[in-house]
């Protein structure tokens, strides 16, 4: 390392209280020079995708998450009319919110539930944990986002005798994501065990004419929002499913809004080295042979962003990890991407890092703000911000010893604008990688596989059911013989074991255990 290379790769840009540092990366002048041809292409497809090109030909849509903050980028006028009318009546709706125009059974709502999964959550999570304060949140936010029934009871439990002041805020583009819809279910049948009519507590983010869409017209639900096919779930953060939660949270989402667009002005540069997001796609590249060899691990040094790494899980290995490029060749692709915060790490995996297999790159986001007002010395001329400070630059130090590549983003503080910037420039840095590698982005064919077998799976169950319908206790060998199950044993086995563990569902084992248990309907 020297002075002299962090001056060459360090790229500052005050304007927007911003920093790259990728001088720690093995690279140099060459390999820039040699991916400037591919990045010009890079350049171009974006060019073509902002433009409204079909970027999603599985889907046949476009992909416009980058006009959601600014509008005027998009194609056609009816589509930024829309944008800035979506964005005007979350504003208004807040507004109503929380001036208890519109009001719950028990009054002005306090709390809001947030119902949905993968995207449609982990956004809103994200924003929420980094942008909250329990001094200044106007309401305050839970969420359902799994199918866990135990999960629920611990949201619920929370908020025991507060549901007539809670906002359930439901989203899913089809409302047929079993997920969002089991979480629906169960808080519909809270409501109602409360005495409460859920409908007068509930909004939706949905598709225009979707099933959920249909479902709160017919019910009577408060208010629908809209959930456009030309944005991704994982890049809805800036579409009503990530703004209408944060805006009745008390987040400023104009604040949000122009630090996005901001950052995607930046990353709309044509010249590599003053471009963050073609920067970072390039470490990547560089760290992972350009085949997700490495680990991306993100490390960033404040409890606000502790979300960031989930969230940027699935905006990373959702978008890139995919089985066939664009020509149709099977090249298994991915970055997989892990971490939790600073310094709490070094105190966990940092010892790997440091002296274990090196299969990772890491990513340091350093913000420079303590927190909001002035810090008490915790040892003679030394804050708590500052040690902080100090692992993040002890533990850079220590990796690059090794020869561990990093990267550090440095931003100046954890605000909305700030928040915003970073997911623009995630967005950026996927769209840029996935062009240099050849793959689509925008398409999830592995998540849709994924719920077709879960639906194979439930419908097992249900033949099992059937098949025990008659009340004769039987085996698994039975079971599988009479469903015409071929090579089903495992997947009754396990089904089985579930259901006689939950007494409601009326299956019990009959005699004997385990492989030769026999399994009944309780009568």
């Amino acid at each position: 390392m020297s002075w002299e290379r962090f001056k060459k790769y360090y790229l500052n840009r005050k304007d927007l209280g911003f920093a790259l540092d990728i001088s720690r990366v093995d690279f140099d002048d060459a390999y820039i020079a040699s991916m400037e041809g591919r990045m010009k292409e890079a350049f171009a497809a974006m060019d073509a995708l902002e433009a409204g090109a079909i970027a999603n030909p599985d889907e046949n849509r476009m992909v416009g998450h980058y006009w959601l903050r600014n509008p005027d980028l998009a194609p056609t006028k009816e589509i930024r009319e829309d944008i800035l009318a979506d964005i005007a009546k979350i504003k208004d709706f807040a507004k109503k919110i929380h001036s208890g125009e519109i009001r719950g059974a028990d009054g002005k709502f306090e709390n809001i539930l947030c119902i949905g999964i993968g995207g449609s959550a982990l956004g809103p999570q994200f924003v929420s944990e980094a942008l909250g304060s329990p001094k200044s949140d106007k309401m305050r936010v839970y969420f359902l986002d799994n199918t866990d029934p135990d999960g629920y009871d611990i949201v619920f439990q929370r908020l025991e005798g507060k549901l007539g002041k809670t906002l359930a805020v439901v989203a899913s583009k089809s409302g047929g994501t079993p997920e969002p819809r089991n979480g629906m279910m169960e808080a519909i049948e809270a409501w109602r065990k409360a005495g409460l009519e859920f409908s007068k507590h509930a909004v939706v983010t949905t598709g225009h004419g979707s099933k959920l869409y249909n479902f709160a017209k017919e019910n009577g639900w408060l208010e629908t929002f809209p959930m456009w096919d030309w944005v991704g779930g994982r890049t809805s953060e800036f579409a009503a499913v990530g703004l209408l939660p944060a805006a009745l949270q008390g987040i400023d989402i104009d604040a949000m809004l122009a630090g996005a667009a901001a950052m995607d002005s930046a990353t709309r540069s044509k010249n590599i080295l003053d471009n963050p997001a073609a920067m970072l796609s390039l470490m990547w590249y560089k760290c992972t042979g350009g085949k997700g060899l490495k680990d991306m691990v993100v490390l960033p040094y404040k409890d606000r962003l502790l979300l960031l790494s989930r969230y940027l899980q699935q905006l990373i290995m959702e978008s890139l990890g995919k089985e066939f490029d664009l020509k149709g060749n099977k090249v298994n692709q991915g970055i997989s991407v892990y971490g939790n915060k600073g310094s709490t790490d070094q105190h966990a995996y940092v010892q790997q890092l440091r002296e274990g297999l090196d299969n990772f790159f890491v990513t340091f986001i350093e913000v420079l703000e303590d927190r909001c007002g002035s810090s008490v010395e915790v040892a003679p001329g030394e804050t708590a911000g500052d040690y902080l400070q100090a692992f993040l630059l002890g533990t850079r130090e220590a990796l690059s010893e090794k020869g561990r590549d990093n990267i550090t983003i440095t931003v100046s503080d954890c605000s909305p604008k700030s928040v915003a910037m970073l997911i623009a420039l995630y967005d950026r840095a996927v769209g840029f990688y996935a062009n240099l590698i050849g793959i689509n982005a925008y398409h999830q064919p592995g998540v849709e596989a994924g719920k077709k077998a879960a639906g194979s799976i439930l419908a097992v169950k249900s033949q099992i059911f059937k098949a025990l319908s008659d009340g004769a206790p039987k085996n698994i060998d039975e079971i599988v013989d009479e469903i015409k199950l071929e090579n089903g044993h495992e997947v009754v086995f396990k089904l089985l074991s579930h259901l006689a563990s939950n007494p409601e569902r009326g299956i019990k084992i009959a005699s004997g255990s385990g492989f030769d248990a026999k399994y009944a309907k309780v009568i």
